[in-house]
C-alpha cells in the first residue's frame, strides 16, 4: 500500500500522475514512482517524496500509473519502490495490499530475476509468463489474479498495449470517467480536479481503462458498475490557507457537525429520523446485544457510543477491536447486531470483522464517511457521518461526527424498543444542536491553547485521564499526541492512575484531565490532587464548577453528555501545537497511513 493513480487520455500523463500522487500524500508513504507507457515503458521511482522524483524534462506519453508506497514487504529502498517490472521491462505493476501466497509464487518463478524484496514483484513476473500465451493484457491480469491470494488493488500497464488494467480484491480501487481521459485511483481525492463521475470496483472486478471508456469484468463476465457523482468540491480537499490539513480539519468541525445532524432530528418531539436504514420491523426490539467493531479513533468513538446506547436504549452494548473480533459462542445471530465504524469504509480489520459476522447470519450496519465504500456496499445498512473529506492522517473532525451519528442511532434504538425517555432525548438533541457552537468557542480560544502547548511541549511523557464518557476522550487525546508529536502519551480511566501509572508521574509529565458532565468529575478531581502532590503539572478541561484557580485550565461549555466531545477539541489543538512546535510532519506522521487496507 498506499496510494495509486493512473491516467490514459488526450493529455500528457506525467503531470497528472505527479499531481495525483501529491494529492495522495496524506495517506502516508516512504517512496514514490511512476511508469509511463507507449511502445516502450519508462519507469521512475525512488525513496522520498513525490517532489523528489528524478524525472526528465519532457515525457510525451499519455498513459501511465503511479504509486506512493508504505512499506509492508521490504524496507524503504529504491528497488522496493513501485512500480515493479518484469524481467523484460515490458510490464509495470502498482499494488496496494498484501499477497498472501507470495513465497509460494516466487518459488515457482525460478527462471525469473527478482530485483526487490516485495510481494508485488511476483505479479509482474506472472504477467510476463501469461503474456507469452495471449496478447490481451486484460486476460493476462485475469489469469494472474486467479493465482494470487490475499488483498490487492492492482494497476498494470505494458509496452505496446492499449490502456490500463485494474483489479481489486479486499482493497479499494475507483475508476474515474473524465472528459479528456479516464483514471484509476485508490480513492477519489486525486480525481476531483478532473472529474466527479466515478465507479467503485468490487471484489473480483478486472477493469480495462482506455481513452474511449471503461469496461469491467467479474469472473470473465462483463458487468456494469454504477456511476456515482462526488459531491465534494476540489476546494474541500485543499488546505485553504491553513498550514496543515489537520489544523484545517479541526477548524472544520462546526460545519461537519451541522452536516451530520442536518435533517435528522426533531428536538421538539425528541425524535430522530436516520435516512437509508432498512432494518426489518421487529429486529431492534428483539436484539440482545449490539457489538461495535472498529480500530483507532473509530474504536474510541464506539467506546463513547456504547455508554450512550446502554443509557438510552437499555440494551447490552460491547466494543471490540476489529482486529481481535471473533464470533463468540452463546450469541444468537438473529438477536445480535454488529456495527462497524470506519472513516474510510475500507479499513481491512473492520471489514474482516463485519464479513465474519455476516457469514454466521448476524445483521451488520456500517457507519462511515465514504459513500460507495466497501463497507457501505457490503453491510446490510449504512449510515453516513457526512464530515466531508478528511486528508490528515490523524483523524480529527470525523471523531465527533461518528459519536453524534452513533448517538442518534442510540436514540433510534431506544425509540423502537420503547425505552426512550422523552425528556432525556429532547435534552440530548438540544445539546446536539448546540454542539457546533460550543466547538466554535473552543476554536476561538486557539491562541491560548497554543501558548499552553508551547509551554509544556518539552514534557517527558503525557497522561490523559477521565472517567465514564471522559475515558474514550482521554484515549483519543493520547492517541492524537503520540501520532503526530511522537511523544509518549497514555490515556486511561482516572481511577487507574493509582494502579500502576502513578509510578511514572514526575514534574516532567504533564497530566491532562477531563472534568465535565458525564465523567464523574468530583472523583477525577481527587486524582488530579494525587498527581499534583507529586509535582506533575496539570491541564484541566473543566465544566463550570470544576475549575480551579491554581492550575492551567480551559472552560468547557454546558452541554450535558456531549461536554467530553467539546473537551476533545482542546486536546486536538494541544496535540497539534505540541507537534508543530517540534517541527513534525503533522499531515504525514512517520510509519502511519490514512487508510489501513491490510490486516
Amino acid at each position: 500500500m498506499c496510494g495509486i493513480i493512473g491516467y490514459i487520455g488526450e493529455q500528457l500523463a506525467r503531470p497528472r500522475l505527479v499531481a495525483g500522487l501529491q494529492q495522495l500524500e496524506y495517506r502516508g508513504y516512504d517512496s514514490a514512482g511512476i511508469a509511463l507507457a507507449d511502445d516502450e515503458l519508462a519507469v521512475f521511482k525512488q525513496v522520498g517524496l513525490v517532489a523528489d522524483l528524478d524525472l526528465p524534462e519532457s515525457t510525451p506519453q499519455t498513459c501511465g500509473i503511479g504509486h506512493t508506497r508504505w512499506s509492508t514487504h521490504g524496507k524503504p529502498t529504491d528497488a522496493n519502490a513501485h512500480p515493479h517490472t518484469d524481467c523484460s521491462g515490458r510490464v509495470a505493476v502498482v499494488h496496494n495490499g498484501i499477497i498472501g501466497n507470495y513465497d509460494e509464487l516466487r518459488a515457482s518463478l525460478l527462471d525469473h530475476e527478482f530485483r526487490s524484496e516485495t510481494d508485488t514483484e511476483v505479479v509482474a513476473h506472472l504477467l510476463e509468463d501469461e503474456l507469452e500465451a495471449t496478447d490481451d493484457l486484460r486476460e493476462a491480469v485475469g489469469a494472474v489474479v486467479d493465482k494470487i491470494e490475499g488483498s490487492y488493488a492492482l494497476g498494470v500497464v505494458a509496452a505496446g498495449y492499449d490502456g490500463i488494467v485494474a483489479a481489486r480484491r479486499n482493497s479499494p480501487l475507483v475508476v474515474g470517467h473524465g472528459e479528456d481521459g479516464n483514471f484509476i485511483a485508490s480513492d477519489v481525492t486525486p480525481l476531483l480536479e478532473h472529474t466527479r463521475s466515478v465507479s467503485y470496483l468490487e471484489d473480483g472486478d478486472v477493469a480495462h481503462v482506455t481513452r474511449e471508456g471503461i469496461a469491467i469484468w467479474n469472473e470473465g463476465t462483463p458487468v456494469d458498475r454504477e456511476v456515482h457523482t462526488i459531491e465534494w468540491s476540489p476546494d474541500a480537499a485543499e488546505k485553504g490557507g491553513y498550514d496543515h490539513y489537520m489544523l484545517k480539519e479541526i477548524f472544520e468541525q462546526p460545519t461537519a457537525l451541522r452536516q451530520a445532524i442536518a435533517g435528522r432530528i426533531d428536538p421538539i418531539e425528541g425524535r430522530v429520523e436516520l435516512e437509508g436504514l432498512s432494518i426489518p420491523d421487529g429486529f431492534l426490539e428483539g436484539v440482545d446485544e449490539i457489538q461495535f467493531v472498529a480500530c483507532g479513533t473509530s474504536y474510541h468513538a464506539c467506546l463513547y457510543a456504547k455508554q450512550l446506547m446502554e443509557e438510552f436504549a437499555d440494551v447490552r452494548a460491547t466494543v471490540e477491536f476489529a482486529s481481535e473480533y471473533a464470533v463468540g459462542s452463546g450469541r444468537n445471530p438473529e438477536r445480535t447486531l454488529v456495527v462497524g465504524v470506519s472513516q474510510s469504509g475500507e479499513t481491512a480489520d473492520t471489514l474482516r470483522a463485519l464479513r465474519m459476522a455476516s457469514r454466521v447470519g448476524i445483521r451488520t450496519l456500517g457507519v462511515t464517511n465514504t459513500v460507495g465504500s466497501t463497507m457501505a456496499r457490503e453491510c446490510d445498512d449504512a449510515l453516513y457521518i457526512r464530515a466531508g473529506p478528511e486528508i490528515g492522517v490523524a483523524a480529527t473532525k470525523t471523531f465527533a461526527s461518528q459519536v453524534i451519528v452513533l448517538a442518534m442511532f442510540a436514540l433510534t434504538v431506544a425509540d423502537v424498543r420503547g425505552e426512550l425517555d422523552p425528556r432525556a432525548a429532547r435534552k440530548l438533541l438540544e445539546n446536539l444542536q448546540d454542539l457546533p457552537g460550543a466547538v466554535q468557542s473552543v476554536l476561538d480560544n486557539n491562541d491560548a491553547i497554543e501558548e499552553v502547548a508551547d509551554a509544556y511541549a518539552g514534557g517527558e511523557a503525557f497522561f490523559f485521564i477521565g472517567r465514564r464518557l471522559g475515558g474514550p476522550v482521554a484515549l483519543e487525546g493520547a492517541l492524537k499526541l503520540k501520532e503526530i508529536s511522537y511523544d509518549h502519551a497514555e490515556g486511561f480511566p482516572a481511577g487507574e492512575l493509582k494502579h500502576g501509572p502513578l509510578a511514572l508521574v514526575t514534574e516532567e509529565t504533564p497530566v491532562l484531565a477531563i472534568l465535565t458532565d458525564g465523567t464523574r468529575p468530583d472523583e477525577t478531581r481527587n486524582n488530579v490532587k494525587e498527581v499534583q502532590s507529586r509535582g506533575a503539572p496539570v491541564i484541566t478541561l473543566a465544566a463550570e464548577g470544576y475549575q480551579s484557580d491554581d492550575e492551567v485550565g480551559f472552560d468547557v461549555p454546558d452541554l450535558g453528555l456531549l461536554e467530553p466531545l467539546v473537551a476533545n477539541v482542546y486536546l486536538q489543538l494541544f496535540a497539534y501545537h505540541v507537534a508543530d512546535s517540534k517541527g513534525r510532519a503533522i499531515d504525514r506522521p512517520r510509519n502511519l497511513a490514512k487508510s489501513v487496507t491490510v490486516e
